[in-house]
């Protein structure tokens, strides 16, 4: 059901933050031009990948293990934003190189149309591993892997999620086996759960990357699917399915160098107009005046140019960041293009399809991923890594928080920045000022920040 929604992000009161676990600051070394640091932390909305993902870290990986493993741990622990079967965007900062490179796994539309969607996380993140990666690919699949065989506990985030998204579960036996009680409501927080046939696709996906997902058996199974219940994916789809990259779209807000995707993107072009916009008001006297009014402005104009009005409740997508020891860092947004996608898993894979772009008004979805990377000059040291995902609030929260970095306020615990105002639109940073880098979860969601550092 649409509604309408009011943008909250910029007008709500900060929320309390004692639910989450943040981790406490660190300080740090600075390096050289390089901006290598000595923290290693991870910040996402789903408790058990965050860990999962600072555990990789301390065992000695790059901010992209860190990442690729919290991505494939929330493809199990948070599925209805995160599953194997949709997409997204990364926006990684190599620190030796000074360089900033864009990938873009979005889900895509099937060749021969249908309710759903091509997936692109698989192929993305590989690709963002190998590149990037310090560790063997399997270290990073295996934790993932694990909590589908073994079980995991359900956590306050996912079951916010699930109590909404039931509907939809209820449509679907294998989302309903898993997530499901006897009297069909949603399992409360702290039941455990496993998915065999989820762990047997990334068992695949460990021990062939994403050949091991898009040919051979589970390839096979998912193309099977999508074709006897009416979707359009084919062979050619997922053989020609390629991750497209490149430079990210860069600006300057203040002192700071911001870096989000690119124009080519939905979401590049949304950010890319609330950013300018936020920019532009600071030098008027809205902006001067007024932080939060400034950032009001520069939505409702956002909006204004986009002909954005309503909107699903929940878009079905989530936010992650990454840094390392080194200065490497990550963010990164996914989604399914509303919750658990379009509901429907092929059998004896685990994987739940996203829904199609084109399918209503699920493709919308990919127009608020927000992966941003921040430094102090245009290969500097990073002053922020972070994700807005799930909607326009998020893009708002996002561009709040870099007009206050811009203008040189310490953005360093949870009060500094603001809740979107709209349960299913979350923002996770890490900012770094003054030798320090706190990892910042959304302040009204049930995220968390973990420490590779504390882990050792």
């Amino acid at each position: 059901m649409l509604r309408s929604r009011i943008l909250a992000c910029v007008s709500s009161l900060l929320l309390s933050a004692c639910s989450i676990d943040l981790a406490a600051p660190l300080g740090l070394s600075e390096g050289g031009a390089s901006g290598s640091r000595s923290a290693a932390l991870v910040v996402g909305d789903e408790p058990f990948a965050v860990r999962t993902g600072a555990s990789i870290l301390s065992q000695g990986g790059s901010a992209v293990d860190a990442a690729t493993a919290t991505y494939f741990a929330l493809s199990v622990t948070y599925p209805v934003a995160a599953g194997l079967g949709g997409g997204g965007i990364c926006i990684v900062h190599d620190p030796a190189s000074g360089r900033n490179e864009e990938f873009d796994f979005l889900p895509r539309e099937a060749s021969g149309a249908g309710a759903y969607a091509v997936p692109g996380n698989v192929r993305g993140f590989a690709l963002m591993q190998n590149e990037y990666g310090a560790l063997p690919w399997q270290r990073d699949v295996s934790p993932g892997e694990g909590y589908a065989a073994t079980g995991f506990p359900i956590s306050r985030a996912l079951e916010a999620r699930l109590n909404s998204a039931q509907d939809v579960i209820r449509l679907d036996p294998t989302l309903a086996a898993e997530f499901l009680d006897e009297s069909s409501k949603p399992k409360p927080e702290g039941s455990v759960v496993t998915n065999g046939a989820l762990a047997s696709t990334l068992a695949a996906v460990r021990v062939d990357g994403p050949n091991g997902f898009y040919k051979g058996t589970v390839g096979a199974h998912m193309i099977a699917y999508s074709q006897s219940a009416g979707g359009g994916i084919g062979v050619p789809d997922f053989a020609g399915y390629t991750v497209a990259g490149g430079a990210p779209q860069a600006m300057q807000m203040g002192n700071a160098y911001i870096f989000l995707p690119g124009q080519q993107t939905g979401s590049g072009k949304f950010a890319g107009a609330l950013f300018d916009n936020v920019s532009r008001a600071q030098g008027t006297s809205i902006g001067a005046a007024d932080l939060q009014a400034t950032v009001v402005y520069a939505v409702k104009q956002a909006l204004k140019q986009f002909a954005i009005t309503n909107l699903p409740a929940d878009l079905g997508a989530t936010g992650f960041a990454a840094i390392d020891s080194r200065g490497e860092a990550v963010a990164c947004a996914v989604t399914m293009n509303g919750p658990f996608g379009s509901g429907h898993t092929a059998t004896g894979t685990g994987v739940t399809f996203a829904g199609s772009p084109a399918a209503g008004q699920s493709g919308v979805a990919s127009a608020f991923l927000t992966p941003v990377i921040a430094t102090e000059g245009g290969a500097g040291n990073i002053s922020l890594a972070g994700a807005g995902a799930g909607g326009p609030n998020a893009t708002a929260a996002m561009g709040y928080v870099l007009a206050r970095l811009a203008g040189g306020d310490r953005v360093m615990s949870p009060g500094d920045i603001r809740s979107t105002g709209v349960p299913n639109d979350t923002i996770n940073v890490i900012s770094c000022q003054n030798n320090t880098c706190v990892a910042l979860p959304d302040p009204a969601g049930h995220g968390t920040g973990a420490s590779g550092d504390s882990i050792r």
